[in-house]
């Protein structure tokens, strides 16, 4: 599927995407969800809270960016060559979370990132140097990232895993 170029692609983009690990996800037993080391050290729940981390990362930009702020992207403590260490981060602070709280968690975070893209006009999804943070990509981009593009991938990781 090609990146979605205007607000109406890129919401149902996100609503498909989601729609199909979602349809993986509830032929998956629990045992089969919380299994550790399924991917790597994770279960499969630790894949839904790392899905849930970075929709509230963005989020949490594009509102700091809204106030005419620069968050720290992707994080104070971490860089983009660092990612393996935040992944390793976002894992840890929510490995000890139950499955009922990841699940619950992982559908209202899915609801809010809708409702924060359905809000946001589409000329400032899809113009450049709206935001200092973006640093020249499109806002788009970033929600594209933390939705279809993060559920397909985290689709495709946990079919092999579960194999």
């Amino acid at each position: 599927m090609p990146k979605p170029t205007t607000k109406k692609e890129l919401i149902e983009s996100a609503q498909q995407e989601r729609e199909a690990l979602e349809e993986l996800l509830a032929a998956l037993t629990p045992e089969q969800l919380t299994q550790p080391n399924t991917i790597s050290e994770w279960a499969v729940k630790d894949v839904m809270a790392h899905l849930i981390e970075w929709e509230a990362m963005v989020m949490q930009w594009y509102e700091s960016g809204k106030k005419g702020k620069t968050p720290a992207v992707p994080s104070a403590e971490y860089n983009w060559g660092q990612l393996p260490a935040l992944n390793h981060a976002i894992f840890v602070k929510h490995r000890n979370k139950s499955l009922a709280e990841i699940q619950k968690s992982f559908k209202a975070s899915y609801k809010k990132i809708l409702k924060t893209i359905e809000s946001i006009p589409e000329k400032e999804l899809f113009t450049r140097n709206i935001y200092s943070w973006t640093n020249n990509n499109l806002l788009a981009a970033y929600f594209i990232s933390a939705t279809s593009s993060h559920y397909r991938w985290a689709r495709t990781t946990i079919r092999i895993a579960v194999k």
